[in-house]
């Protein structure tokens, strides 16, 4: 199994938070986004790190800019 850096944990969570918060499944999110529901999973699940490119498919799928995802105030890990 890979380990994730800290930095990606807390980008997994800001990111199923944010989804949450708009009330959207992973398929839902993912299928906005324009990647796989296997692929969300993963980096929700903490198990893969994104691509700058999907970290920009997934900002614009939420209606935000990607530095927004990169915000962790009051975020428990």
């Amino acid at each position: 199994m890979t380990t994730i850096s800290t930095l990606s944990k807390k980008f997994a969570i800001r990111i199923k938070f944010e989804r949450v918060k708009r009330k959207l499944s992973q398929e839902k999110l993912a299928g906005m986004a324009g990647i796989g529901r296997t692929t969300l999973t993963q980096i929700e699940g903490q198990t893969s790190s994104p691509t700058l490119d999907v970290v920009e498919k997934i900002a614009r799928a939420l209606n935000i800019e990607p530095y927004e995802l990169l915000i962790f105030n009051n975020l428990e890990i």
